[in-house]
């Protein structure tokens, strides 16, 4: 028994579409030529799988019994094909992705070290950028991924989550509220604050979380606005203020001599996801690349 590929895809095409003409112009090919095909299946499988009418083509009950199975295999098989193809340019390719420069600095490069090691001839181009620039990249198509927070109401980019951040205070050594038994967002109402620009979706998450739970902080007004993750805690460690950021800063600001306080009611949180365009395709590489960091941080 010799069963092909051809075979089979020129059987199921003749089932579904209930007509040879039609299954030879869907698959290219000459109505002899697939009619060909079926006799030689039905004589492989020693079964008529067809009743032929001068104007009828109709399944037997033997066609209907193997289309499904048929249908399964063609699946099977052309799914093995195109795997085998993404294996084979897995060869070589290129990911691009961008990063807040605090994930890009603390985050990215163990995780790129990794994929390098198991993957090395696919390159991987990493931005640092501000937060918001991670978006707008991403929904531009300058880049493949992007690494942040994909505001609430985005219809045109997905994030799947990686990680949580949680925010937190970033203080002077010597500073009075280092010293609170318990910190909480009230006390910072009359303090310099510092932190990030309007737009950040750091920023956004941070105003959104206080207003809903009634909770006034004069960020329009007293905060100093800064883009840039290490600005800030080189402010902070010059005693120009008290910092509002996230828990992703928390191994920076400690090796530089400062105290991260997480305040209290309520701990606010944020998501930092693996961030996609929705109408964009992820080359192999960059659905390889995709993958492993799925699994490598979850």
């Amino acid at each position: 028994m010799d069963i092909t590929l051809k075979q089979l895809r020129a059987f199921v095409t003749v089932a579904n579409l209930g007509q040879f003409t039609l299954a030879a112009d869907k698959l290219g090919s000459s109505q002899s030529a697939v009619s060909t095909l079926v006799r030689q299946l039905e004589a492989n499988l020693n079964l008529r799988l067809f009743d032929r009418h001068t104007r009828l083509l109709r399944l037997t009950q033997a066609g209907m019994d193997i289309l499904p199975i048929a249908a399964r295999a063609v699946a099977d098989i052309e799914g093995m094909v195109e795997s085998s193809r993404e294996l084979n340019a897995l060869r070589r390719g290129k990911v691009t992705m961008a990063a807040g420069t605090v994930q890009a600095a603390l985050m990215m490069p163990q995780l790129v070290h990794g994929f390098n090691k198991l993957y090395p001839e696919i390159a991987v181009e990493l931005h640092d950028v501000a937060e918001k620039t991670v978006l707008e990249q991403v929904a531009n198509g300058s880049v493949d991924l992007g690494i942040g927070t994909v505001p609430e109401d985005d219809t045109e980019l997905m994030g799947t989550r990686l990680t949580t951040d949680e925010f937190l205070v970033v203080l002077h050594a010597d500073d009075p509220l280092v010293k609170l038994p318990e910190l909480r967002w009230t006390d910072l109402a009359d303090r310099k604050l510092i932190g990030p620009q309007r737009g950040n979706p750091i920023r956004d998450r941070l105003e959104n979380e206080l207003t809903r739970n009634g909770i006034i902080l004069p960020l329009d007004k007293a905060m100093q606005e800064v883009a840039l993750p290490l600005t800030i805690i080189g402010m902070v460690e010059g005693g120009l203020g008290v910092a509002i950021m996230t828990s992703a800063v928390t191994r920076l600001a400690t090796s530089m001599g400062l105290v991260v306080r997480t305040p209290t009611e309520p701990h606010i949180k944020r998501e930092v996801s693996l961030i996609q365009k929705r109408t964009r395709s992820l080359s192999p590489a960059a659905r390889r690349f995709r993958d492993f960091l799925l699994k490598s941080v979850h």
